[in-house]
């Protein structure tokens, strides 16, 4: 197979041998697969894979066909279309997934939208719902919103009936972000329009003092991305005098007991409303394997809306 690979800080496209699938897995033929800033990290020698996963091969997220079953496989069959987030090896032609990890692509999703899918819907659905709590009628506000994960974020706020602001530095991109449900506003002076229930922090820690000074009381902050920063003062009077909650995630390390609770969730809750059209994956960029290094590029350029996602050959 075919696969975007890593050596000596450079993307290249290489020869790989054709993975086997083991006990519980399924070998998928990957007809796309999303970027994140998790690959951009590992690129750069900051994010290096979990143990077990491809080391040179980067990519967290892929849809694709079910192409054969490992013994004891049994949730899905030969030829099926198949999503999720994996720790590794995404950017490839094929990839051996533990099953448990896997979700039907929904009926109406394109393999870009499927490939760009996976990470930003379970990483955005885990850390607003599952360990934020946001409930109806609740005020979230999302940080760095026109990228993948705060698309995402966005619109599950909206369909679980919470109002959502959300920050947009780049001002020709507010408008589209609006589109998906949130009040766009720039990030300069965002405590203004709170108090907020539950902040989805995406930059990082410049926005700290501010986020809790805008937090309403019993309110959550989830930090998920640090891109700006990861270090930052904490007051912890204000954080005592809102009752608050401040808690970090990420999602790739963890083990495959807790991935396969997150995609249930994500099966249970999400993928009715991606098949019905309530939800979408907006899509920036598609780029072909051959161009890999460019997809790269214009990832971390920034100024994009949504994905940027990787088609593999003959798909």
């Amino acid at each position: 197979m075919h696969a975007a690979t890593i050596r000596d800080g450079e993307l290249h496209v290489m020869e790989h041998p054709d993975p086997e699938p083991g006990t519980g897995e399924v070998l998928v033929r990957i007809r796309a697969a999303g970027l994140n800033g998790a690959d951009i990290m590992q690129l750069r020698g900051r994010y290096p894979a979990p143990p077990g996963e491809p080391a040179d091969i980067p990519g967290m997220e892929l849809a694709g066909e079910v192409a054969a079953l490992g013994p004891r496989a049994g949730r899905f069959s030969g030829g099926d279309r198949v999503m999720g987030l994996v720790g590794g090896g995404a950017q490839a032609e094929l990839a051996v997934v533990n099953e448990r990890v896997l979700m039907p692509v929904p009926v109406g999703l394109s393999w870009d939208q499927a490939g760009g899918a996976p990470e930003v819907f379970t990483t955005a659905h885990d850390a607003i719902f599952t360990q934020a709590g946001l409930r109806p009628g609740e005020h979230l506000l999302v940080h760095g919103a026109a990228g993948g994960v705060g698309t995402a974020a966005v619109q599950l706020g909206r369909a679980t009936g919470a109002r959502v602001t959300a920050t947009v530095r780049r001002p020709e991109l507010r408008d589209q972000v609006a589109a998906l449900g949130a009040e766009a506003i720039d990030p300069e002076g965002f405590g203004a329009h709170g108090p907020f229930d539950v902040i989805l922090e995406l930059v990082g820690a410049p926005n700290l003092a501010e986020n809790l000074n805008a937090l309403a009381l019993g309110g959550r902050i989830s930090v998920i991305g640090i891109a700006a920063g990861a270090k930052g003062e904490l007051n912890m009077a204000v954080l005592m005098g809102k009752r608050g909650r401040i808690h970090g995630s990420t999602l790739r390390a963890r083990p495959l007991e807790d991935k396969a609770m997150t995609a249930r969730l994500v099966e249970r809750s999400v993928l009715p409303l991606l098949a019905a059209g309530t939800l979408h994956v907006p899509v920036a960029s598609v780029y072909p394997l051959d161009r890999v290094a460019d997809a790269y590029e214009r990832f971390a350029a920034g100024g994009k809306f949504g994905k940027i996602v990787l088609h593999m050959p003959d798909s």
